[in-house]
């Protein structure tokens, strides 16, 4: 599968609606995101049951906003819908197929546990 650009008008369905969506959040002027972009489309190429999303900071600023992104590249990894791993910068090869190993490897029930347990937490302080 290759690398989709996202829009507004289809981020958040896209998120939700595939099991594992990793997000490289990238402008054409940025050179680490130009170096970046062989990599990911590399990547994508070899992992079809991952979607590999592209939103570009200029064209998508609402989204990059609403996903606080203050650095680019930036790349997000959403497993079941649910921000799994944030990380600006450029990754090499091998850190970038570690990711994605890692969330694919993610216990969701446990996730989910946490994130519960987490809210807890803010209610009641």
């Amino acid at each position: 599968m290759t690398t989709v650009d996202l829009t507004a008008a289809d981020f958040e369905q896209t998120v939700l609606d595939n099991d594992i969506v990793l997000v490289d959040f990238w402008a054409s002027w940025c050179g680490p995101c130009r170096q970046f972009a062989p990599t990911y489309e590399k990547a994508s190429e070899a992992n079809d049951d991952v979607v590999f999303g592209k939103v570009d900071t200029e064209a998508q600023r609402e989204i990059a906003s609403a996903a606080n992104i203050t650095s680019i590249p930036t790349l997000m990894a959403f497993r079941d819908g649910i921000l799994v791993f944030s990380q600006p910068g450029a990754l090499p090869a091998p850190a970038l197929d570690q990711v994605i190993g890692a969330v694919r490897e993610l216990d969701m029930d446990e996730v989910r546990e946490q994130i519960a347990a987490q809210e807890k937490g803010k209610q009641a302080g």
